[in-house]
C-alpha cells in the first residue's frame, strides 16, 4: 500500500471526469437487480446515493443510528450549497470554483477531485431544485445567491438559514419513494461495529440494535460509508451530539487508510460556551458574515454594553488586516484571529473569550425586515438561546470546532485501500484540504451521492456480477462479530467509577489545547501521552450500568470514546509530522511575520495516509503526493 494508486485519468483536467465516465465499466438493468450495495449514513450524501443506487436498479440497504433518517446531521448545515451557475454574472465559473477550493484548501487537496467537484456542483442544484427543495428567489424568479467566505462572487444558494434540512428532505424523498418500492430496506437505530472483508473484499458489515441490543450481521457486494466526520473528538463541537467515527475507524483498522486526520476545520461563528454542562455548542451561519461586521474594543477589558462602544473605539479587525476580504475571509483565518485578539485581551463578555458580530450598520442600510427573511430564523435561535435580540446588539461568538477535512482515503473512483469499500462526503479526504471553503460541505456530498459514486461504482460491480448473494454465516462474520460483542462486553466489564461523558470532556479539553486551532511540538508530544494514560484510566475505571441486550446509551458512547482515544492519538502524530503550517493546521513553529498560515512545499506537498499497524503502536505513514499542473501554488493571501 506504499505506492497508492489514486487512479486519476489522463488528459486535460476539464475532461477527466467526461473521458472517465465513457470508459468506466457499466452493470445492465438486470444485473443490478441481482447486487446488494450498504450504505451505512442517511446524511445528504447517503441519502442522495441512496436514493440514486436504487433509482438505477440496485438493491439497497440503508443504515442510520437514529430513529429517522431526518435526524441525519445534514440538517445543521444553515447557510447554503455552492454551484457555478454565475447567475450575478460576477465572472464566476467552473474554473473559478476549482480554483477557489483549492487555494482554500491551501494546496493540500487533489485537483482532480476539486474540479469534478466543482463540475458537477451545477447539476446537484438542477437536481435539488427538481426534488423541491425551497431554495431563494430574486423578484425575477431566478435563484438567489449570496457570497460566504474565501471568495469574491456570489455563488451559494440557500433556504433561508435551512439549507442543510430542505437539501436532505429533497434527498430523503427520493429515498423513501425507493422504500416504498422495495428496492431500499431501511435499518435505523443501527449502530454499525465492524466491517467484514472477505477475500480482501468488503462484503459486509456487523451493527448493534440500538433499542434490543442484537447484534446483527449484514451482507452485500460493496459497502458505502457515509458516515460523516469526527468533531465531535472535541466534546463541544458544532455537530450533533450523536455524529461519532466509529463506522471509519472499524473499516481504518481493517485496512482502510486514514489520511490528513489532523485536518479540522474551526468554524468561527458559533455561539461561545455558556456554562459547564453543555454537550455541545451551536453554530451561527456564515453567511451571517454577508450582513454582520465583526469587532471588538479597541481598548482592553473594555466591558461596556457594545452599543455604548463608539464606533471610533472599535476595531473591526478583519476588515483591518484583510481588507480585500474583510468579514468573508476562509474560515481558518478569521477563526485564527478571534483567538489572537481574546488572547490578547481584547475579547467581550464575562469570560473575554469571544468577539461581536453586529448587524446595526445592514439594518440600518437594508431594513430590520430585510435582515429579517434572510437569517429570522437563526435570529430566533440566538435570541432563545442567549436571551438577547440581535437585532438590538450583536451576537457574542467564538471559534468551535466543527468539519473534518480528513477521513478515509479514496481513489478517484471514491473507493478506499480495501477493495469494494467506498467512502462518501465528509467520511472522506478528497476534496477541502487543509480547509473548507463554506457552502462546500453541501456541494461535496450531494455530489458524491447523487452524480459520482452511481457512476464509479458501477466500474467496480460490473465485476461482481458473477458472484453471488454473501452468507452471513461464513467464519468472518462470525469472527467480526465475536470481536464486536468482546469489547463490548470488555466495556460492560469495567464497572468503574467514572461516566464516559467525563472522560470525553477530558479528552476534548486536551484535543481542544494543544491539537486545536493552534499546535506546537511539545504540545503535541505531550497531548499523545496525556492521551495514554486516559485511555488507560478509562479501560480500568469507566462506569457503565446496564447490559448488552437492551437500550444502553452509555454503552453506545463509550464504543464511540472508546475509538475516539485512538483517533485522537492519531491526529496529534500526523500533526507532528507535518511540521508546516497549511489551511487550519497551525503549527507556532511555522508561520509568517505577519502570523499567518506558512507551508513548506518542498516537503511536504502530500496527503498524509496512514495505516494501522495494532493496538497501542504509532501508525505507518504512506505519502501520496501531489502535483499542481493548473494552478499556480503561492502563498495564500486574502489582504
Amino acid at each position: 500500500m506504499s505506492n497508492l494508486q489514486s487512479k486519476i485519468p489522463e488528459g486535460p483536467l476539464a475532461d477527466k471526469w467526461t473521458s472517465h465516465k465513457n470508459s468506466v465499466k457499466l452493470v445492465s438493468p438486470a444485473n443490478k437487480a441481482r447486487l446488494d450495495v450498504i450504505v451505512v449514513g442517511t446524511g445528504l450524501s447517503g441519502a442522495s446515493a441512496i436514493s440514486t443506487l436504487a433509482e438505477l436498479g440496485y438493491n439497497v440497504k440503508a443504515f442510520c443510528f437514529q430513529d429517522s433518517p431526518r435526524r441525519a446531521h445534514s440538517v445543521a448545515a444553515q447557510g447554503g450549497i455552492n454551484a457555478a451557475k454565475n447567475y450575478k454574472n460576477d465572472g464566476d465559473s467552473v474554473y473559478r470554483l476549482f480554483n477557489d477550493i483549492i487555494k482554500g484548501g491551501d494546496y493540500r487537496a487533489r485537483e482532480a477531485n476539486v474540479y469534478r467537484a466543482a463540475e458537477v456542483s451545477n447539476q446537484t442544484i438542477d437536481q435539488m431544485v427538481a426534488a423541491g427543495v425551497p431554495f431563494a428567489r430574486e423578484y425575477s424568479g431566478y435563484l438567489d445567491n449570496r457570497s460566504f467566505g474565501g471568495v469574491q462572487v456570489s455563488r451559494t444558494f440557500y433556504a433561508r438559514g435551512q439549507t442543510g434540512q430542505q437539501c436532505l428532505l429533497g434527498a430523503y424523498s427520493g429515498m423513501i419513494r425507493q422504500i416504498a418500492k422495495g428496492r431500499v430496506t431501511m435499518y435505523s437505530r443501527r449502530d454499525m461495529l465492524d466491517l467484514v472483508v472477505v477475500d480482501g473484499k468488503a462484503r459486509g458489515i456487523v451493527t448493534r440494535n440500538l433499542v434490543t441490543g442484537e447484534i446483527e450481521r449484514h451482507s452485500a457486494h460493496a459497502v458505502v460509508l457515509a458516515s460523516g466526520g469526527y468533531g465531535t473528538i472535541y466534546y463541544l463541537s458544532t455537530l450533533a451530539v450523536g455524529s461519532n467515527a466509529t463506522a471509519s475507524w472499524a473499516a481504518h483498522k481493517r485496512g482502510a487508510l486514514f489520511s490528513n486526520p489532523s485536518f479540522v476545520q474551526i468554524h468561527p461563528t458559533s455561539l461561545p460556551q455558556l456554562n459547564d454542562y453543555q454537550a455541545k455548542l451551536t453554530l451561527m451561519s456564515e453567511s451571517l458574515r454577508n450582513d454582520g461586521r465583526i469587532w471588538v474594543p479597541k481598548e482592553k477589558g473594555d466591558k461596556r454594553h457594545p452599543n455604548e462602544i463608539t464606533e471610533e473605539e472599535r476595531d473591526y479587525y478583519l476588515e483591518r488586516r484583510y481588507p480585500a476580504f474583510g468579514n468573508l475571509v476562509p474560515r481558518d483565518v478569521a477563526s485564527r484571529a478571534a483567538k489572537e485578539r481574546c488572547d490578547a485581551g481584547y475579547g467581550v463578555g464575562e469570560t473575554g473569550m469571544s468577539v461581536y458580530l453586529d448587524f446595526s450598520r445592514s439594518i440600518g442600510r437594508f431594513g430590520e425586515k430585510t435582515i429579517e427573511a434572510k437569517y429570522g430564523n437563526l435570529f430566533e435561535m440566538y435570541e432563545k438561546i442567549t436571551g438577547i435580540n440581535p437585532y438590538n446588539e450583536p451576537m457574542r461568538i467564538y471559534p468551535a470546532g466543527h468539519y473534518t477535512m480528513g477521513g478515509l482515503w479514496v481513489d478517484y473512483n471514491l473507493m478506499t485501500t480495501i477493495p469494494g469499500l467506498f467512502a462518501i462526503g465528509e467520511s472522506n479526504f478528497s476534496d477541502h484540504g487543509a480547509n473548507r471553503l463554506g457552502a462546500g460541505s453541501l456541494m461535496q456530498c450531494a455530489g458524491d451521492g447523487y452524480f459520482i459514486l452511481p457512476v464509479t461504482i458501477g466500474d467496480y460491480l460490473a465485476g461482481e456480477i458473477r458472484t453471488p448473494r454473501i452468507s452471513t454465516d461464513i467464519p468472518e462474520f462470525e469472527k467480526a462479530e465475536n470481536e464486536a460483542v468482546d469489547k463490548l462486553r470488555s466495556l460492560l466489564a469495567v464497572r468503574g467509577k467514572q461516566t464516559v461523558t467525563s472522560f470525553h470532556k477530558r479528552l476534548g479539553k486536551i484535543m481542544w489545547d494543544l491539537c486545536g486551532m493552534v499546535r506546537n511540538e511539545e504540545g503535541l508530544k505531550n497531548a499523545k501521552k496525556m492521551i495514554d494514560e486516559l485511555k488507560e484510566e478509562f479501560w480500568n475505571d469507566v462506569k457503565i450500568p446496564g447490559t448488552l441486550d437492551e437500550l444502553n446509551q452509555e454503552l453506545e458512547k463509550a464504543v464511540k470514546v472508546a475509538d475516539f482515544f485512538e483517533l485522537g492519538r492519531l491526529m496529534c502524530q500526523d500533526a507532528l509530522e507535518r511540521k508546516e503550517s497549511c489551511g487550519a493546521h497551525f503549527r507556532e513553529e511555522s508561520q509568517t511575520p505577519e502570523g499567518e498560515a506558512q507551508r513548506i512545499d518542498s516537503d511536504f506537498s502530500y496527503v498524509a495516509s496512514w495505516e494501522y499497524s495494532g493496538e497501542g503502536n504509532d501508525h505507518v505513514l504512506h505519502k501520496e503526493q501531489l502535483t499542481f499542473d493548473n494552478v499556480k501554488m503561492q502563498e495564500r493571501s486574502y489582504k
